[in-house]
């Protein structure tokens, strides 16, 4: 996630008592995907604007080569972030339906700090964990 795009959302905060995933939790998590959406779709616009007031042909093969380059990596970086923002509608899906904060693996609560850190995030921590050991062993 773009973290240099925004600023950092304060950290959400429990009240004594408060259950997980509270109405005012959920609202919280909303807002920050929706930001981070928002900025995303802006970046991508600004990026469209840019490469085509930058559509420029050198007569040098190697200027042109650079600039294919350079486009090339930008549309890669562009790729990347239209996939998290179908990954941040996903994410909000849930918040609607109310499976926002519980692990898809196991089950249970994901947590609070964990979602602060990556609110997409879609399974607990000891369920990434023991996929990322999968993933190794399998890279082998």
């Amino acid at each position: 996630m773009p973290q240099e795009l925004r600023k950092p959302a304060t950290p959400y905060k429990p009240k004594k008592g408060e259950s997980y995933m509270s109405s005012r939790q959920l609202m919280h998590f909303r807002n920050i995907l929706e930001g981070i959406k928002i900025e995303l779709g802006q970046d991508i616009d600004r990026t469209v604007h840019t490469m085509q007031d930058e559509a420029t042909i050198f007569a040098d093969p190697n200027d042109r080569a650079s600039q294919e380059s350079d486009m090339a990596l930008e549309l890669r970086n562009r790729d990347r972030e239209r996939k998290l923002i179908k990954k941040i509608d996903e994410t909000i899906a849930k918040i609607d339906t109310g499976d926002y904060g519980y692990c898809d693996s196991c089950g249970i609560e994901i947590g609070l700090k964990r979602l602060e850190a990556r609110p997409t995030a879609t399974l607990c921590i000891d369920c990434k964990t023991l996929d990322e050991i999968r993933e190794k062993q399998v890279a082998k």
